[in-house]
């Protein structure tokens, strides 16, 4: 019985425990517009975060490694050096499939960080929907003085594209996950209703729905049912993949053009995630005025109601 070697993987494997980067250093001391900044754009209105005490956001670690555009000086050839030996494979894409973090202390406002990398795996080879390729894994060990606070793993998929078989035509839209502590909204959409949980202890409200309030940990709540007012808070415009069932547009109806997926900051101030529709995908603003409607798909799977967010005339009778 004969025994394919891959070569590849081989010499990929001979870079697993080598470093990436010695000795690097954050180009800044964690600071507080930078935690501030970093609240905003998640909605974190911890107050553990905000003060004369303040902590940073524990997810925060890997922002205070980052080397912008100039890039870091204690990065060593090795990574360079095995991607060059997957460019030339033909294993020239790459997607970032998952990250793991580990914190072992708070980090505080004027800590200096300095970091170690190193290439901790490659995989066998592996064929996935994308393509054939190797999964690298690196592990970033972060430090304030000689005290270890926390550890960032990051693996990605370096691999070379599998042919498309057929363009996508199915129209279908993936159904919503219903569990026990979301079934009621989806209650709601159904009849129309677009129900905000209201903590019953602190009145604060929430979306999405949780089994218990995060602002003061009470179990019971009760809902009021959203103006459907709101404006658009972020948004991204949807290129790839391909996928009709999302995209409003005057094309075809198997037409598979960008669309636009907004964060929807509604009247009574939570938020919510949602297609904006009744505008084109490049006409879409942040500060967009928009309004609730709810929308009927039919398809091979039954009828789905979703909640949807129009765009509306803005005072200069426009959009956008």
């Amino acid at each position: 019985m004969s025994t394919v070697v891959d070569e590849l993987g081989v010499r990929l494997k001979t870079y697993e425990g080598r470093a990436a980067a010695v000795a690097g250093r954050g180009k800044d001391a964690v600071n507080e517009p930078m935690i501030r900044h970093w609240c905003e754009a998640m909605g974190d209105t911890n107050p553990a975060y905000a003060g004369p005490d303040a902590v940073a956001p524990p997810t925060m670690l890997q922002a205070w490694t980052m080397g912008g555009i100039s890039g870091h000086t204690g990065r060593t050839g090795a990574y360079d050096e095995l991607f060059d030996l997957l460019d030339e494979a033909g294993c020239t894409s790459v997607v970032a499939t998952d990250c793991e973090q580990e914190y072992l202390r708070p980090l505080r406002p004027g800590d200096e960080v300095t970091f170690d990398a190193v290439i901790e795996s490659v995989s066998d080879r592996k064929t996935t929907k994308l393509g054939t390729g190797y999964f690298v894994t690196t592990r970033m060990d972060v430090r304030i003085g000689p005290d270890l606070v926390g550890t960032h793993r990051f693996r990605i998929l370096k691999y070379a594209p599998a042919r498309q078989k057929q363009k996508i035509r199915s129209a279908r839209r993936p159904r919503p996950v219903v569990n026990r502590d979301n079934a009621g909204f989806w209650e709601g959409v159904a009849r129309h209703q677009l129900l905000i949980q209201r903590c019953t202890d602190c009145g604060t409200l929430r979306h999405p729905w949780l089994p218990g309030c995060n602002a003061c940990g009470g179990p019971d709540w009760d809902t009021v049912e959203a103006s459907g007012e709101g404006t658009v808070y972020s948004y991204v415009v949807m290129h790839h993949p391909p996928f009709p069932a999302f995209t409003e547009s005057d094309h075809a109806a198997d037409a598979a053009g960008p669309y636009a997926v907004g964060l929807i900051e509604l009247a009574e101030g939570v938020r919510i995630v949602s297609n904006v529709v009744g505008v084109p995908y490049d006409k879409v603003r942040i500060g967009l005025p928009v309004r609730l409607e709810f929308q009927r798909y039919d398809d091979e799977d039954g009828p789905l109601v979703l909640p949807v967010f129009r765009a509306q005339e803005d005072r200069e009778g426009g959009v956008g």
